[in-house]
């Protein structure tokens, strides 16, 4: 079966993985599905369906009043494991308006919302130009609005990689008006200008580089019960989570989990968590 499935061309595998989805979250697909989904011909959508009965004989069977193939109770996953993350990331990418209907695997959309996060668009002109220099190795010239200056500002700046604070979105650079690594706003880049061969190195950026990790509880002030809830929504074991992220990302991940304040100024209830290894924050990590 293993070596069957080696030489499987990718359209064909891909096609092989959509019947599995549709089994483990619709419980259902016939050849209409994979004819709408692929533009496959009828006899090609049969194909399929038959390719995947000889890979996973109990997986599927054939409902003549439905007319249709249902989940067998011997299902067991052959080409994706099922990951709720890419089923939610669907769902949310449809709703957002980034990923078409026509596109998602999910047949039936529940129906879904998001608490809105009002965040300026990206330029995709400045998008292309930071990417664009990150890949060359390249130091481009922004005017930069900062929270700092009241006037926008021409500055150097050397991108390494892109970043998102879990609402908006970033680029690494090195600065070279303030010779350091820093986080650039792309929302806040109103032009770009010039570019120019730059020698700064990505490996030079500590902070980048380094992971911290942070170790979180249940409030303490919390009951016993409540404290299980909160256990189970962050998936902690033995009373407690570790979340890694990379140091110049510490101050957003805080912020984020709603960290970066003193626990005792909110009701246990509302802050539900508490860091228990504070000192992370100030580590040596020179």
């Amino acid at each position: 079966m293993e070596s069957d499935r080696s030489e499987l061309r990718w359209g064909v595998e891909q096609r092989l993985e959509f019947i599995e989805f549709r089994l483990f979250w619709e419980g259902h697909v016939n050849r209409s599905d994979l004819m709408d989904q692929f533009g496959v011909s009828v006899n090609q959508a049969s194909t399929d369906l038959n390719r995947y009965i000889g890979f996973a004989p109990d997986n599927m069977l054939y409902d003549k009043s439905a007319r249709t193939y249902v989940r067998g109770s011997e299902f067991k996953p052959q080409f994706l494991e099922p990951d709720a993350s890419r089923y939610l990331a669907q769902l949310r990418s449809v709703a957002d308006g980034l990923l078409d209907r026509e596109d998602a695997w999910i047949a039936n959309l529940p129906p879904y919302a998001a608490a809105p996060t009002p965040v300026r668009g990206v330029n995709p002109a400045t998008l292309r130009s930071v990417v664009g220099a990150i890949r060359r190795s390249e130091a481009i010239e922004v005017k930069y609005q900062s929270l700092s200056s009241p006037e926008s500002r021409w500055r150097w700046i050397a991108p390494h990689a892109i970043a998102f604070d879990g609402f908006r979105w970033h680029t690494r650079a090195f600065c070279l008006t303030d010779e350091a690594f820093k986080d650039f706003l792309l929302s806040r880049m109103l032009e770009i200008r010039e570019c120019r061969e730059s020698d700064v190195s990505a490996t030079d950026d500590r902070d980048w580089n380094t992971e911290a990790t942070l170790e979180i509880g249940p409030h303490p002030a919390l009951s016993e019960t409540q404290a299980k809830v909160i256990a189970l929504d962050y998936g902690m074991r033995g009373g407690k989570a570790k979340i890694k992220v990379r140091r110049a990302l510490l101050y957003y991940a805080l912020r984020r989990l709603g960290l970066d304040t003193d626990p005792g100024a909110r009701k246990p209830q509302d802050q539900q968590i508490v860091l228990l290894n504070r000192e992370v924050i100030h580590e040596d990590h020179g």
